[in-house]
């Protein structure tokens, strides 16, 4: 339980959620316990976590999802720096800002409930934009709804 706790501070420090952008969705659409639970579902939020293969950090983000997620890079690096990617996939705030911006792209009502709300965007996460009213792997269902029922 902790662990949620520390991850939403850490979290929450770094992310303000912004007002609706002119296209009616909101900037940022995560909530810091969404970002959580989706990283705690994904990894077990695993902070510690670098590259495996194609997939890199905490979030588990693969190159193309990065892109998608408008390229973000730490401490000043150009989108071109070679490190772009894998510095910012690593970084549990950089990530973060990948993933904020992937859900604003791909903002959509996955599971057909009339809303597009966290069980949404983990399911954008898991499947991608273009994929995500497939079926979600049991682990990482039971890890995001566990999750969500202790912190959200």
């Amino acid at each position: 339980m902790w662990k949620y706790a520390i991850l939403s501070v850490f979290i929450c420090g770094y992310y303000v959620i912004c007002v609706s952008s002119e296209d009616g969705k909101p900037k940022n659409p995560l909530t810091q316990v969404c970002l959580g639970c989706i990283c705690e579902a994904i990894s077990g939020c695993n902070t510690t976590r670098k590259c495996v293969g194609n997939i890199c950090g905490p979030f588990s983000i693969t190159w193309g999802y990065w892109a998608d997620g408008n390229k973000p890079t730490i401490a000043q690096k150009s989108v071109d720096d070679p490190d772009a990617y894998a510095s910012c996939a690593n970084d549990p705030y950089c990530a973060a800002s990948a993933v904020q911006q992937y859900m604003y792209k791909f903002y959509q009502d996955c599971n057909g409930d009339g809303k597009v709300d966290c069980d949404d965007f983990a399911a954008i996460h898991k499947l991608g934009g273009y994929g995500c009213q497939g079926p979600l792997p049991d682990f990482y269902v039971q890890r995001y709804r566990q999750c969500m029922l202790h912190v959200g």
